[in-house]
């Protein structure tokens, strides 16, 4: 595939990044700021300064994507991240929304994903959400533990958890996704199954499992070092992941990539246009875009992302060379179950480069690790997504030589 090629490929999701909530959590280290309990025109504050209202920062973003470039193709997956985007009201969400339509068009049968967190909405709330188009929730549990997700630094209780999803059934959105962390400080596999096992029993028809990073500059990051107590030790998250994948298999979900499970029909559309390296639009501060074949940032910081958009919202950056473009398709493509097309690797980047990353991977493919099934590379399942890191790490090296 050629760099002219790279750059052709039409856009057809939209990410949209809202950078509010209540309380930061101890392991995050998105941007995000912290405001009231109530929704709609709270400040929110930027190292101490007052930086403005929601409302403005919600004009800020549909100004910049009315300045984005657009394509012919409507958008067919548009997903709502953060922060905590149900401390939108429904109307600035319906702003974002008709913005979208206009600059860009949006399908008819569009998967609008919504991240949400109990506690932050209420029913008149979820409706107005389900009234703008939202059809599918991403609800933020982490943890079926109080204690565990008092440790986590969330703002909301495990009465919160069942509340909000009864919310969610009350106006029955076609699709509902729900989030764990393993690996939290003083975990333990107990708790790990008694989170599992209430995640099933509540019926989400998508779970996402996510093991704990230590990030420099978040809380955790200043209590804790990788290894140490109280985290659980790297035998007991093992076991934690492999625990998920029995216990989620066997409740019917399929175990589609390597953190997130989902019943027939139910996989996240828009989130498979980043394991499928396709391109999309990204809005808001910090948020990416692979627009073009380049991949941009946008400012983290409050100041510096208006200034870009009083600037004009310039793009500035490269085309992502074919080296990387390959290495970005290896680390995206192996996470998902089914794995990445040889014959669709060896159109892209020639036949030689194909069986160089195949000899490469010989090590693995003894180990059992890796396996080649109907002429798709993919990692095994669990063992190869337990060790899909250090796979990859070879990998990099080896082809980077």
């Amino acid at each position: 595939m050629s760099q002219k090629d790279i750059a052709v490929q039409v856009p057809s999701a939209a990410y949209v990044h809202i950078p509010f909530c209540r309380r930061r959590c101890f392991y995050c280290d998105f941007p995000v700021f912290v405001v009231g309990d109530t929704y709609g025109e709270p400040s929110y504050r930027s190292q101490g300064k007052t930086s403005g209202t929601i409302s403005q920062y919600v004009d800020a973003l549909c100004h910049e994507i009315s300045i984005s470039l657009a394509f012919s193709q409507p958008v067919t997956t548009i997903f709502f991240g953060g922060g905590t985007p149900s401390l939108l009201s429904t109307e600035q969400l319906q702003c974002i929304l008709t913005a979208l339509e206009k600059r860009f068009g949006i399908a008819a049968g569009v998967e609008i994903s919504m991240e949400m967190d109990p506690g932050t909405y209420d029913l008149a709330q979820i409706a107005g959400y389900c009234s703008t188009g939202v059809n599918r929730v991403s609800l933020g549990v982490q943890a079926f533990q109080d204690e565990l997700l008092t440790v986590a630094g969330r703002s909301h209780s495990v009465n919160d958890i069942f509340a909000a999803i009864d919310l969610i059934n009350q106006v029955e959105i076609p699709q509902f996704s729900l989030d764990l962390i393993s690996g939290l400080p003083h975990q333990s596999l107990v708790q790990w199954e008694d989170s599992l096992t209430k995640a099933v029993e509540v019926a989400p028809t998508h779970i996402s499992i996510y093991d704990l990073t230590i990030e420099p500059g978040t809380a955790f990051g200043r209590y804790y070092k990788p290894g140490d107590n109280p985290l659980p030790t790297d035998e007991t998250t093992v076991t934690m992941y492999q625990l998920g994948q029995k216990v989620l298999t066997g409740a019917g979900y399929e175990h589609y990539e390597i953190s997130n499970y989902a019943k027939s029909g139910h996989q996240c559309k828009h989130n498979r246009v980043y394991w499928e390296n396709r391109s999309y639009y990204g809005f808001g501060m910090g948020a990416a875009s692979y627009v073009h074949g380049k991949r941009f940032t946008r400012p983290r910081k409050t100041k510096e992302y208006y200034e870009w958009l009083q600037n004009g919202a310039l793009i500035d950056c490269e085309v992502t060379p074919l080296e990387d473009e390959l290495l970005e398709t290896l680390m995206l493509g192996l996470r998902l179950a089914e794995g990445l097309s040889l014959t669709v690797l060896v159109e892209k980047f020639g036949k030689e480069k194909v069986e160089e990353i195949t000899q490469c991977l010989q090590p693995y493919f003894k180990q059992g690790w890796v396996e080649v099934v109907e002429e798709r590379l993919r990692l095994t399942d669990p063992d190869g997504f337990l060790f899909s890191n250090m796979v990859l790490a070879h990998l990099f090296e080896k082809l980077g030589e």
